[in-house]
C-alpha cells in the first residue's frame, strides 16, 4: 500500500483566469477541430463532443439531430439495437458522425463481424467497458485493430497516463478517460476506485499526445463549463451523458409525476440496464449505476446551443479564436467555491 500525497482536481476546484483578447464576438470563435487518427490515418473536422454510447443517449434519434446541428457533433450508438436495425440506420444515414460500439463479449464481436460481411463499414468504432486495465482488454483491442486496420479506435475506460500510452501502442487512436465521474455511476461509491477528472484529463492527455494519440474525456460535465475545462485541460474529445438526457431524442417513454413529465435515465452498469438488456445482475457481481428521473427537456437543439455558446464563450474570455488554442491559453486557478448559490442551483 502506498499513498501519493499530491493534490488531485475536479471540474469543480478550479476556475479559468480571464486573459486580455482581440476578439470582438463570441461568433468569431471556430470551435471545431481538425486530427488525423494515428492508427487508420483517417481525418476528422468538427466540433469534438461525443453523445454518450448509453440508453437515452447515444440513439439514432440524437444522431439524427446531431447530423441536422450541422456543427459535426458525433454520437456513439449504444451496444444494444439489433443488427437489422444498424444495417437500416447505416443505409440511411451513412457513419460520418456516428461511433459503433463495441463491448468485449464474442456477441459484439460476431455482430460487428457480421455487419462488416454484409458490406457495411462504420469508419469509427467505440470499443466501451467499465475497466480498461485488464490484459484481456489491451488484447481484445489488438484483435480488433489487427482484423480491421482501416477503423478509427476509440476505447477506455482508463484514468492514468501508463494505461494510455499501452492502449495507443495496442492500437488505439482515441483514449477515453474517466472512472467514476458520471452523474450516474457508482463505481466510487461500489468499489472506492477512481480518480478525479480534471486531473485524469491532464495526465492522461500528455500521456496520449507524447504518443500521437488523443483522448476523449468521458464523465463528470454537469454543465457548459465544465466541457470548457476539459477541453482546456487537453481533452480531444468530450463524451456527455447526463447533459444530453430528457431530450425528445432519448428514445425513451415520457412518464408524468405530479403534473411534471420526466424520462429514465440509468447507467450502464445499473440493474436497470442489465436487467433490461442481459436479463439481470449476475450473481458475481453488484451494480455499479443508479437510476434517476430526469425532467423532460424538449429537443436537444437548444441544450447544443447552450453547450456550444458557452465555449465559445469560454474562448473569448482568453482570447482563444480557435479551441485548439484553448489549452494554451489557460490558466487554472484553484478555488474553494464556483457559484453564488443564494436563489438556488440553477
Amino acid at each position: 500500500m502506498r499513498i501519493e500525497e499530491s493534490t488531485k482536481l475536479d471540474f469543480k476546484d478550479v476556475l479559468i483566469r480571464p486573459k486580455r483578447s482581440t476578439l470582438d464576438s463570441r461568433k468569431n470563435v471556430d470551435i471545431r477541430r481538425e486530427f488525423t487518427f494515428k492508427w487508420s490515418g483517417k481525418a476528422y473536422h468538427g466540433v469534438p463532443i461525443i453523445a454518450a454510447n448509453m440508453d437515452g443517449v447515444g440513439t439514432f434519434a440524437m444522431a439524427r439531430a446531431f447530423a441536422e446541428d450541422g456543427n459535426g457533433l458525433s454520437v456513439a450508438l449504444h451496444k444494444h439495437y439489433p443488427l437489422k436495425d444498424l444495417q437500416k440506420f447505416y443505409d440511411k444515414a451513412g457513419h460520418a458522425s456516428v461511433w459503433y460500439s463495441i463491448g468485449m463479449v464474442k456477441a459484439d464481436e460476431e455482430k460487428l463481424d457480421e455487419f462488416m460481411k454484409a458490406g457495411h463499414h462504420p469508419d469509427k468504432v467505440c470499443i466501451d467497458v467499465a475497466n480498461g486495465y485488464s490484459e484481456h482488454f489491451v488484447t481484445f483491442v489488438k484483435k480488433i485493430r489487427d482484423k480491421y486496420p482501416e477503423l478509427t479506435i476509440m476505447a477506455g475506460n482508463v484514468v492514468t497516463g501508463e494505461m494510455v500510452e499501452e492502449l495507443i501502442l495496442a492500437g488505439v487512436d482515441v483514449v477515453k478517460v474517466g472512472i467514476g465521474p458520471g452523474s450516474v455511476c457508482t463505481t466510487r461509491k461500489m468499489t472506492g476506485v477512481g480518480y478525479p477528472q480534471l486531473s485524469a484529463i491532464i495526465e492522461c492527455a500528455d500521456a496520449a499526445h507524447g504518443l500521437g494519440g488523443l483522448i476523449c474525456g468521458d464523465g463528470g460535465c454537469t454543465v457548459p463549463g465544465d466541457i470548457a475545462k476539459a477541453f482546456a485541460a487537453g481533452a480531444d474529445f468530450v463524451m456527455l451523458g447526463g447533459m444530453l438526457a430528457g431530450h425528445d431524442e432519448s428514445e425513451q417513454k415520457v412518464v408524468k409525476d405530479g403534473g411534471q413529465k420526466y424520462l429514465q435515465f440509468y447507467g450502464m452498469s445499473s440493474s436497470t440496464a442489465m436487467t433490461k438488456h442481459k436479463g439481470g445482475v449476475a450473481e458475481y457481481r453488484a451494480s455499479e449505476g443508479k437510476t434517476v428521473k430526469v425532467p423532460y427537456r424538449g429537443p436537444v437543439e437548444a441544450s447544443l446551443q447552450d453547450i456550444l455558446g458557452g465555449l465559445r464563450s469560454t474562448c473569448t474570455y482568453v482570447g482563444a479564436r480557435r479551441l485548439k488554442e484553448l489549452s494554451k491559453r489557460t490558466t487554472f486557478i484553484r478555488v474553494s467555491q464556483q457559484l453564488n448559490t443564494i436563489f438556488g442551483n440553477e
